[in-house]
């Protein structure tokens, strides 16, 4: 999944708290976006690869780093969202994607985020 979003707004500790959750981390900060067969893919910049900024703490090396990914889903992370929102889809580069707007302070973010990404798999 592509994590957007301000400066602050937690991306970081949503990659962190995914991380905890089994996700694997493929580039903070920065990503290398392209399309191929119809699909997005994603890296970190080489000077970023496997890397991740913890607030407080400063850069650390990322466990179980990949150096790529598809990118299934797209989150971005406002202020608040809704509680039942309708499905919205994002355009990146030519390729239609399933998108959510969540709030980061949702204690059960990395489910429901691995159940969007699974059903996005499935086509749901």
């Amino acid at each position: 999944m592509l994590i957007r979003g301000v400066s602050g707004s937690g991306k970081s500790t949503l990659a962190l708290r995914c991380l905890d959750a089994h996700f694997r981390l493929v580039s903070d900060d920065r990503v290398v976006i392209w399309v191929s067969g119809g699909a997005l893919y994603g890296k970190a910049p080489a000077p970023l690869a496997g890397l991740i900024e913890v607030r407080g703490v400063g850069i650390v090396a990322a466990p179980s780093a990949e150096r790529l990914s598809r990118v299934d889903l797209v989150v971005d992370l406002p202020p608040s969202a809704e509680r039942l929102p309708d499905p919205m889809t994002v355009e990146i580069a030519g390729v239609v994607l399933p998108y959510l707007s969540l709030p980061l302070a949702d204690a059960d973010l990395p489910l429901r985020l691995a159940a969007a990404l699974a059903a996005s798999q499935r086509g749901l």
